[in-house]
C-alpha cells in the first residue's frame, strides 16, 4: 500500500485529512477545515512543508509524552503528530511524514458516511 492522505467530512460537517504511511499507521493528523478546497489546500501545503525540517515543532505533552506539528510556511499548523513513547520514536514519525508525504496521493472519502 502506498502512502495517502484520506480526505474525509467529520459528524460536524467539517473536513480533515490524515496522511497514512504505506503500512495504514497515521502519521498526521489535519486540523478541521470549513471547506473542501481549504483542506485541498492544506495537503497541498503538507506536500510543500514536509520535507523542510525547520518547518517541525517538536513539543512535549503535559504528560510528558513528545509529538510533533508541521507548520506552514505563514507559521500556522497544518498538521499534528499523535503522542510518542521517546522522542526518538517521534523523530521517526517526522522521518516518516518527510519521506511519505510529497508523493502520497490523496483518497477523497468525503462522500462516505462518517
Amino acid at each position: 500500500m502506498a502512502s495517502a492522505f484520506e480526505l474525509k467530512l467529520n459528524k460536524n460537517g467539517q473536513f480533515m485529512f490524515n496522511l497514512k504511511a504505506g503500512n495504514g499507521e497515521i502519521i498526521l493528523t489535519s486540523q478541521h477545515y470549513q471547506t473542501k478546497a481549504s483542506a485541498e489546500h492544506g495537503i497541498a501545503s503538507v506536500k510543500a512543508n514536509a520535507p523542510l525540517d525547520a518547518q517541525y515543532d517538536r513539543k512535549t505533552s503535559t504528560s510528558g509524552q513528545p509529538y510533533f506539528s508541521l507548520k506552514a510556511a505563514n507559521g500556522e499548523s497544518i498538521g499534528r503528530s499523535e503522542m510518542y513513547s521517546s522522542a526518538s520514536a517521534m523523530e521517526g514519525g517526522i522521518a516518516s511524514v518527510k519521506k511519505n508525504a510529497p508523493d502520497a496521493t490523496v483518497k477523497d472519502m468525503t462522500d462516505k458516511a462518517v
